[in-house]
């Protein structure tokens, strides 16, 4: 009938910043949506600039932007980008952080120091984001930051069948490198049925920076041990667990991690260490001359993927992992 309106529609919408377009594209694929396009580029005094080229009136927009360095460029651009959408009438705007910037800086240790976690959840809010979505969250509370939904995905159901297929879980024991991942080991003994063990790190009060003593609680002698953690940095702590396990008799060690940051002298160090392998997701890109014989990509993407179909078809995305947590 004429002079009736046609319901609405809701209209998926999928961007990407540059800094790692091809987890995007891989995402958009699985998706079988395209990217929009989208006119992004950076002036001689380093502003950037970003234009989307179709309209985005009226959609359900999925910003995704990863943040490896130089994160603030990145984290900028993606800010930008969530105020070009909201000028542009988008009805809905989530931004995907699969690695959530400055996560470290989730607390005050020492007096007027920042919370830069919670800066960077205002910054999102005023730029006009309405949900947010990232993996593996370095502190939990994080969640509370942003003023409205944030989708906390996992990667374990990533990481954990790839272990389970390769590696003998009659032999295994999950390790946590520390006091502060313990909660994490815990989900994995959970999933793999395997045993845990921690290693507590005892400081010598006379020298700062430096670890004393490192002891093991828990059986690893003769196991396949599992360190987890939610990142690799500078790798300096995961291998110097590894060296600890393996002084301990342990049969061989093995490191499973959601966030390959890989800075400064990650590479050197894990090529160095007893590691047999490293296990990763492609949460930030890795260079190309970035050279670790031990190193194993798992992607993330389908994972996303099935996230944002959640969200937009208005599901549950916690049914992900009702059956792998």
């Amino acid at each position: 009938m004429t002079g009736i309106k046609r319901p609405y529609e809701k209209q998926l919408m999928l961007f990407s910043g540059r800094a790692y377009p091809d987890l995007a594209q891989e995402v958009a694929e699985l998706m079988g949506v395209e990217l929009v396009p989208t006119r992004a580029l950076t002036y001689a005094n380093s502003e950037i600039y970003v234009r989307y080229e179709e309209s985005v009136r009226g959609s359900d927009a999925f910003v995704i932007q990863c943040h490896p360095a130089p994160l603030n460029e990145w984290l900028m651009e993606h800010l930008i980008m969530v105020d070009a959408l909201k000028r542009a009438s988008a009805n809905r705007i989530t931004v995907v952080v699969p690695f959530y910037p400055y996560s470290r800086q989730d607390k005050k240790h020492l007096g007027r120091e920042p919370i830069s976690a919670r800066l960077i959840a205002d910054l999102y809010k005023t730029a006009g984001a309405d949900r947010m979505m990232s993996l593996d969250l370095h502190a939990a509370q994080i969640q509370g930051f942003f003023d409205g939904p944030l989708d906390h995905l996992f990667a374990m159901p990533v990481l954990a069948p790839y272990v389970q297929e390769k590696y003998s879980l009659d032999e295994m024991t999950v390790v946590s490198p520390d006091a502060g991942r313990v909660r994490l080991a815990d989900s994995w003994t959970d999933r793999l049925g395997a045993p845990l063990a921690i290693i507590h790190k005892r400081r010598d009060p006379s020298k700062a920076n430096e670890v004393a003593v490192s002891e093991v609680v828990g059986d690893v002698a003769g196991r396949t041990c599992l360190l987890v953690d939610d990142m690799i940095d500078t790798a300096g702590t995961i291998c110097q667990a590894a060296e600890v396990l393996m002084e301990m008799g342990a049969k061989r060690v093995i490191a499973a991690a959601t966030h390959p940051i890989l800075s400064g002298p990650a590479a050197d160090r894990l090529n160095a260490s007893a590691f047999e392998e490293v296990i990763v997701t492609n949460t930030l890109p890795i260079a190309d001359d970035l050279h670790i014989r031990q190193l194993t990509v798992l992607s993330i993407a389908p994972l996303i993927a099935k996230a944002i179909m959640q969200v937009f078809e208005d599901g549950s995305v916690a049914q992900l992992f009702n059956n792998n947590n």
